[in-house]
């Protein structure tokens, strides 16, 4: 240390004019020689570390192997940067740990070797390297695609794995692509306009929405962030993408849904409209239709017990028939309810068997003859005596009795009514004809539908249920209601029953 120090006053002159830390170590490992720029760097006053072992600078961990690393490095005596290839770390006085680069220089002053170690605390150049790498990991990692490419060129510079995994281009593909490659929906004119907010600084960033084209040739929806950044001494634009396909898909299904909820919402309310439509009509219906005939009844009631003398006999059977038949119109009304009950809550029992249409005919013209205005006239089906059918008797006599009824009811006096059967391959046909008021044709769609009553028909009795309930009946047993009608000319109403109705009703 002696001979070195012969010369500390050169070596304090060069050595003070250097930022960098420099030590100067003899054979044994022992400080010879400092300037402040390392007794700064380490923590210590000036002078102190002369005399002092370099493991005293040397964090513990890291002693026991260092002197293998001194004494390998002696036998080579070659100047070269100490640590290569793995991280070094000095120990200041507080005890603080921190990086450093050391580069060693061996020498020799009158016979005896030194060691220079020119050391650099690299504290700040760590951090923005872990900075950097932490950077480099979340841009290689992210699960967005990331395209960075060059101004002029539009050439990609680089791109994550996000991107290369998705669009199924290597990096060195891609670097040969431009954006325009990858984006169909835009030229270069187009993508041009779309950056100048960004090369003229009038934006920060833009945001925008096109398609990807992949390597495979398929198409998706992407959202696209661009920005202006530096690299080095060169500008490049930075894209940060994302892949909206399952944005876009739940958009549309959120739509669809949407669309679909209103639709059935508008049902729902036109519905709800209707059936309160329904009520009002039907109470003021059941209202009409029973205090007319019970108003007949009690007024009959109240002449009945003036008639009292026998030549009035007359009169009072004038009466009964009256209550009777105001009797028989309550109780058709009050069939007709219990039928729409019973069709709504499925409880109607068929039962079909063999019968003859003669006979069922009979019964319908006789009871129709007791309504019939003067003039009025039933004309009997021909050649039906022999027609036997396999059907539900009940069901049948209650449609034809319902149509039978409705052209006496809304025929003028003096008019025809007739009745047609025709035998078909495919089963019977059963028409009644009248020349009545017919039905509007612009009411004609509503004719089935329960309670309703076309205009011209107002000013007759009548709950506008029985076609319904006609027609329901029948198609539940695989029979069918029509009719054809125009106005003031009268109406044709056909019904039509298959050969094999249990087979249509299994069906």
């Amino acid at each position: 240390m002696k001979s070195f120090l012969k010369n500390s006053n050169i070596f304090n002159l060069l050595s003070e004019g250097i930022s960098e830390g420099i030590i100067v170590v003899n054979q044994s490992q022992v400080i010879v020689a400092t300037n402040s720029s390392a007794e700064e760097m380490f923590g210590y006053e000036k002078d102190s570390l002369l005399g002092q072992p370099l493991n005293l600078l040397i964090p513990m961990k890291y002693r026991h192997a260092h002197g293998g690393h001194f004494n390998h490095f002696m036998d080579k005596s070659a100047k070269r940067q100490m640590g290569h290839g793995r991280d070094l770390y000095g120990i200041r006085k507080n005890g603080e740990e921190f990086p450093v680069e050391a580069g060693l220089n061996p020498f020799e002053i009158y016979g005896e070797t030194y060691v220079m170690a020119l050391v650099i605390d690299i504290t700040e150049r760590k951090r923005k390297e872990t900075e950097l790498s932490h950077w480099a990991k979340i841009f290689e990692d992210s699960l967005s695609e990331i395209y960075i490419f060059d101004v002029e060129s539009y050439k990609f510079i680089n791109v994550n794995k996000g991107a290369q995994k998705n669009m199924g281009y290597t990096l060195e593909e891609f670097k040969a692509l431009t954006p325009l490659n990858i984006k169909p929906e835009l030229n270069e004119e187009e993508f041009g306009k779309l950056l100048n907010p960004l090369l003229k600084r009038e934006e920060l960033k833009i945001k925008f929405e096109t398609s990807h084209l992949r390597k495979d040739g398929s198409l998706y929806p992407v959202e696209v962030h661009l920005q202006l950044s530096n690299m080095g001494d060169r500008e490049a634009f930075v894209a940060m993408v994302l892949d909206v396909t399952e944005s876009k898909n739940y958009t549309e299904r959120l739509e669809k849904t949407v669309e679909k909820r209103t639709e059935q919402l508008t049902i729902a309310l036109a519905k709800e409209k209707e059936l309160n439509e329904l009520k009002t009509r039907f109470l003021s219906l059941v209202s009409h239709e029973f205090k007319t005939p019970l108003s007949s009844i009690l007024t009959s009631v109240t002449l009945l017990s003036k008639y009292t003398q026998t030549e009035q006999q007359q009169k009072r059977d004038k009466h009964v028939n009256t209550i009777k038949n105001k009797v028989r119109q309550l109780d058709t009304i009050l069939s007709d309810f219990l039928s729409v009950e019973r069709l709504e809550s499925g409880k109607v029992n068929y039962k079909i068997e063999m019968f003859p249409l003669s006979k069922l005919v009979n019964e319908v013209v006789y009871d129709a003859n007791m309504l019939l205005k003067p003039g009025q006239k039933i004309v009997y089906p021909e050649n039906i005596d022999n027609i036997i059918l396999n059907f539900d008797e009940k069901t049948l006599e209650l449609v034809l009795s319902n149509l039978v009824h409705n052209a006496i009811k809304y025929s003028p006096e003096n008019s025809i009514i007739t009745m047609e059967v025709t035998q078909e391959k495919e089963g019977i046909v059963l028409q009644i004809i009248d020349a009545g008021i017919g039905i509007p044709a612009k009411e004609q769609k509503y004719i089935f539908n329960r309670y309703f009553r076309a205009e011209n028909a107002l000013v007759n009795q009548g709950t506008g249920i029985g076609l319904n309930i006609a027609k329901q009946h029948l198609e539940n047993l695989g029979a069918s209601l029509y009719f054809f009608s125009e106005e003031n000319k009268g109406s044709t109403f056909t019904v039509r029953i298959p050969v094999n109705v249990e087979e249509k009703i299994s069906k």
